[in-house]
């Protein structure tokens, strides 16, 4: 249920265990509003501490029925989710895992996803009563469980002082949404439908037949039955040839017709994902796009989102950009800020790795590709080729994902032995690097986890297995989550001071969205440079590193222009 267009039914409440209450709530908007007044003084009382299962839906509803919960959190999920990162983290699991209890199902009461599923309005108060006040009762019991967990162990601080804060600024960023182009995607799709068509007639003069392009069956046919490419790999469980995207990049040096297979299908995801999808998810209340933040998912402690993924979106080509020019500031007074950490993962592999070559380019702003390319090569900066510097950045970003000299083959399209050497030469230079990888894997054994400068832990249950893939993959874990991780708290703390900086300061500017490394500001432009200046400076001094953090900055009238 999306939280930004719903209607509360009731409210449920326990302040002791294996006991709950529930309100019933009216239909009547003034009569809702009425009950809920009655509870305002409470939800808004900063003394009092408010426990809850997903605290930001409550908070996201509440918004609706002007109440801004404050006080200290404590959310059970996210509580798990500091706890067991890899684990599920709903409350039916919870409950039967650790209270060895099992709720009623709200399938149970409205039925199952899909057209026919009733709502809470239509069940008789008595059910919804037992359910409702239920949850309360569980989620109360879960948080006298885990707050030991939480408050005298590594977790206290990155659950007090991150996660937990970062609810409000998730909040406020989801109630706000972000003013979409419909004009600009109804053409942009317009665009794409004649590319699509042109692409087709490509493929099937290619081919010298007409056949389903979406079926992967009868594509495999056409590519290793018809035109006779070689077939390097294995058939999938049904007996079918592989014809997935990794398979296609292989082929483009063998066949012409795999370039425009790539293409096609990169077209018709961002034509139905994206350009076809993002007016359907408009709010019909608000008229803009509210995006829901998922901080209880991603092992690594990155956010993703859903309805629509913004993380997802292609930035890699031309095409995929252009989506980004349909989000647009709210009116002609106010204009995009985007500000984005300019390779934050290499400059954290520099600081957790202590290695002087790394941190000595990042300090005199040395390009870190050419740094990379002429220590590897041996040559001087000036004397840095393109291709010295697109191999060595598949080198830089490949070391840590545990890149193998099969797998930097691969994506460098070079013989294994030239990239096995291109590893041998990173690691005579960046000896740090090599030291850091390998103390961090012998940790992972040792203790069984690896953790962020701020503690949060990746759980690594295979990296003793005796299954040598298994274990790799693993060990390719244990030196990226820290890295990854590091990345994911330094922007989460960025996120929570340029709120309270925003919100002190009583500014009319909205932070309306996080995509990975990047902060998107909705901006009045009487505040612009005001922002950008505040902005940059809490990006950059979210985390001490040992080497110089680096914020681009810039202003647009949509996100591709300010990106």
């Amino acid at each position: 249920m999306d939280a930004n267009n719903c209607e509360l039914v009731g409210i449920s409440f326990s302040i002791e265990p294996t006991i709950a209450y529930y309100i019933p709530v009216s239909a009547n908007q003034t009569e809702a509003q009425k009950i809920i007044d009655l509870f305002k003084p409470i939800l808004e009382n900063e003394n009092i501490t408010k426990i809850g299962q997903n605290i930001k839906y409550d908070c996201l509803v509440l918004k609706w029925y002007n109440v801004e919960v404050k006080g200290v959190f404590f959310d059970t999920m996210l509580a798990h989710y500091l706890m067991e990162p890899d684990n599920k983290h709903g409350m039916d699991y919870l409950s039967e895992t650790y209270l060895k209890y099992t709720p009623v199902s709200i399938t149970e009461l409205i039925g199952k996803k899909g057209a026919k599923q009733g709502t809470m309005r239509d069940v008789e108060i008595e059910k919804v009563k037992e359910y409702a006040a239920e949850d309360a009762d569980v989620t109360l019991q879960l948080h006298h469980l885990f707050k030991n967990e939480i408050d005298n162990t590594h977790l206290h601080k990155l659950f007090y002082d991150v996660e937990t804060p970062l609810i409000t600024v998730l909040a406020d960023m989801e109630f706000e949404g972000v003013k979409v182009d419909t004009d600009f995607l109804k053409i942009y799709s317009e665009e794409i439908g004649d590319e699509l068509r042109i692409l087709q007639d490509t493929i099937f003069d290619l081919s010298g037949t007409h056949f389903n392009l979406d079926s992967p069956k009868q594509l495999g046919e056409i590519l290793f039955d018809k035109l006779k490419i070689p077939y390097e790999g294995k058939k999938t469980k049904t007996g079918q040839y592989s014809t997935d995207e990794e398979m296609l990049q292989k082929l483009v040096h063998q066949h012409p017709i795999a370039e425009h297979l790539l293409n096609y299908r990169e077209y018709t995801k961002l034509k139905s994902t994206y350009v076809d999808a993002l007016p359907s998810l408009i709010n019909p209340k608000t008229n803009r796009l509210h995006t829901t933040f998922n901080q209880a998912i991603a092992s690594t402690g990155r956010l993703s989102s859903v309805n629509p993924n913004l993380q997802n979106i292609p930035i890699r080509t031309e095409r995929g950009k252009k989506i980004r020019k349909a989000f647009i500031p709210r009116n002609e007074n106010h204009t995009i800020l985007s500000a984005d950490y300019s390779q934050i993962e290499l400059r954290i592999v520099a600081s957790i790795s202590k290695d002087e070559n790394m941190i000595e380019a990042f300090r005199q702003n040395l390009d870190i590709h050419t740094a990379t390319a002429a220590n590897v090569f041996g040559v001087e900066l000036d004397a840095v080729t393109a291709d010295m510097r697109r191999k060595a950045k598949m080198v830089n970003f490949g070391i840590i994902y545990g890149i193998s000299a099969f797998g930097l083959a691969q994506r460098l399209g070079i013989p294994r032995k030239e990239a096995a050497e291109l590893i041998e030469n990173y690691f005579i230079k960046y000896s740090g690097v090599k030291t850091y990888m390998d103390s961090t894997i012998n940790a992972a054994r040792e203790n069984g986890y690896v953790e962020t400068l701020l503690g949060r832990r990746r759980y690594l249950r295979d990296i003793n297995a005796g299954n040598w893939t298994i274990r790799g993959f693993a060990e390719r874990n244990a030196i990226n989550a820290p890295i990854q991780g590091s990345a994911a708290d330094m922007i989460k703390v960025a996120m929570i001071n340029i709120q309270k900086q925003l919100k002190h300061y009583k500014m009319q500017s909205k932070m309306i969205l996080q995509v990975h490394d990047e902060l998107l500001f909705d901006v009045q432009l009487s505040e612009k440079e005001n922002l950008a200046e505040m902005v940059k400076k809490e990006m950059q001094n979210a985390l001490p590193l040992q080497v110089p953090v680096d914020v681009s900055a810039g202003f647009g009238n949509n996100w591709l222009e300010a990106h």
